[in-house]
């Protein structure tokens, strides 16, 4: 929601009429300082609407009784004589409906939904796929330790994606309403940590999964790698038919050499080269320029994570694991026979806590009906990545 100042306006103002954290609306409008505001300045106020009132006869006091607002808050909008007249409304509803395929346009539309509610959020572009999507950041938060979450490396995984920009959703609405999310106030999460969000890496693979050959815009023959069927329900790799959770300098020698597929397939290659992928290439830079203090990569299926590589996690991996199967009944599994994967080489790289979290139970790609329960265990367990 977006109001103009009147002469004498501060922030703390805003924050007092609406009852909204200060720091909110501060973070919304980075260039405003809390000084006197000069009149006729924009303001964005987060986690708001502008809702019209039609009625012809203003009555503030009723207006202000029904809507549970103080009079000043509806002239803070509005001049006396307006029409139509707008109220000031609080959002306190899911913006998002993502229990839907959920392709890049998808996450393109809910992520502009989202910044234009809450401007607080930072939305930045950390690279581009194979086809020039722009991979997309999301952030939120201002502490110095980083979490990092990501989705869809995989692209018959996409469902991650939706899970993600669901919690997105929920903990927005926490954090500007005061109201709990399993349990939890997340105001102090948004204080002492930053998240840091890739819902999507794997865009062109997850647009091909969805829509058929004709996401691969002529670009890529993937019909031939797809050994001529038009079904990709199957496929997890990139649009090079590539496998971008194979693609880091962690033992991915070993990979290399045992992966039957020696050439692009729907799964399981690891490319001619190390990091030969950009969309690889864009999360290892990531984690290097934001120094991530752990990470969760959502992938399906199994309900199990896994947390160990080759003895480099460290000691308080084996707590935030407990804690994580505690939570969601998740099973916690240290090792497996497994290399060059994200989380492997972030523990590997780093020294520090990640995890490959295997959402739901079934076949890949888990159905939509599942997305209640997968969302119902593994917020739980997306919290978790907060507190401990």
């Amino acid at each position: 929601m977006r109001v103009v100042s009147r002469s004498g306006d501060r922030l703390a103002y805003y924050s007092d009429l609406l009852q909204i954290p200060k720091e909110l609306i501060e973070d919304a409008n980075p260039d405003i300082h809390e000084g006197i505001l000069p009149e006729g300045l924009d303001v964005e106020i987060p986690g708001f609407i502008l809702q019209k009132e039609t009625r012809l006869d203003i009555d503030l006091a009723a207006i202000a009784l029904q809507y549970q607002l103080p009079i000043d808050a509806l002239l803070m909008v509005n001049h006396v004589e307006q029409r139509p007249f707008s109220v000031p409304v609080r959002i306190m509803e899911p913006l998002l409906v993502t229990e839907k395929l959920y392709d890049y346009q998808s996450l393109l539309d809910d992520l502009e939904i989202l910044s234009f509610h809450y401007p607080f959020i930072k939305v930045e572009s950390i690279g581009v796929s194979v086809l020039g999507k722009e991979l997309l950041e999301v952030r939120i938060g201002k502490g110095d330790k980083v979490i990092h979450y990501n989705g869809s490396f995989h692209a018959n995984e996409w469902i991650t994606s939706a899970v993600l920009m669901k919690w997105l959703n929920d903990l927005l609405l926490s954090v500007t309403n005061g109201s709990s999310l399993c349990g939890m106030d997340c105001l102090p999460f948004y204080r002492d940590v930053t998240i840091s969000m890739v819902p999507m890496v794997n865009p062109d693979g997850v647009d091909l999964v969805l829509k058929g050959a004709v996401a691969a815009e002529e670009k890529v023959d993937v019909l031939k790698i797809n050994n001529d069927n038009p079904a990709f329900y199957a496929w997890k790799a990139n649009i090079r038919g590539v496998d971008l959770n194979n693609q880091y300098p962690a033992n991915w020698e070993i990979e290399k050499k045992r992966k039957v597929p020696k050439a692009p397939a729907p799964r399981d290659f690891p490319g001619e080269t190390c990091l030969s992928e950009p969309e690889a290439v864009a999360m290892k830079e990531l984690a290097e320029r934001r120094n991530f203090e752990r990470v969760l990569a959502l992938h399906t299926q199994g309900k199990e994570f896994y947390w160990g590589y080759e003895g480099h996690e460290p000691e308080q991996a084996a707590n935030i694991a407990k804690e994580f199967e505690e939570r969601s009944g998740y099973r916690a599994v240290q090792y497996v026979d497994s290399h060059a994967g994200y989380k492997d080489w972030f523990i590997q790289e780093f020294k520090r806590v990640g995890f490959t979290i295997e959402l739901g139970k079934g076949i890949n790609p888990l159905p939509l009906s599942h997305m209640p329960t997968i969302y119902e265990d593994s917020v739980k367990i997306l919290m978790a990545g907060l507190y401990m």
